[in-house]
């Protein structure tokens, strides 16, 4: 994909706030056609861009849903091991977002779970089977104060 211009930035922009705006919408608010905008959002969509599209579940109207922060530390920090615990992390649907961080601890990942037991087996089975790691340290959520910005904040 090449670089993305003022317009594609700004659909960007739009999809955040609301991922399920319709196309006309979308298109209109941007200053394209609906098929100009399609267009866009496909290329971008296929360059990898977009990687996909969610939804924002609020935690306190469901019953699940601990949200655990997972600080893990590497024995090395080389790209050898790197590369291996983050191919590592991929494979696994339990652990759903994971960031190479700066400061105290090289990763930083999000689970959520139901209660303390399913933590300990995630603990147990996969975080401390993961390659290279030499520490983990976890921190449970007592709620989710922002998920994202909110519709039509810009």
């Amino acid at each position: 994909m090449s670089a993305l211009d003022a317009i594609d930035r700004n659909i960007l922009r739009l999809l955040r706030l609301d991922a399920r705006m319709s196309n006309a919408k979308l298109a209109a608010e941007v200053g394209l056609s609906p098929s100009a905008c399609l267009r866009r959002i496909r290329l971008m969509e296929e360059g990898g861009v977009i990687r996909g599209y969610t939804a924002l579940i609020n935690s306190s109207s469901i019953e699940t849903a601990i949200a655990v922060i997972i600080n893990i530390t590497l024995e090395r920090q080389t790209e050898d091991h790197l590369d291996r615990f983050e191919a590592a992390v991929k494979k696994y649907p339990e652990i759903q977002e994971c960031f190479l961080m700066t400061g105290g601890s090289d990763y930083l990942l999000r689970v959520e779970v139901a209660n303390a037991g399913e933590f300990e087996r995630i603990h147990k089975e996969i975080l401390s089977a993961l390659p290279g790691v030499l520490r983990i340290h976890s921190s449970f959520s007592i709620r989710n104060v922002l998920a994202s910005r909110a519709k039509g904040r810009r």
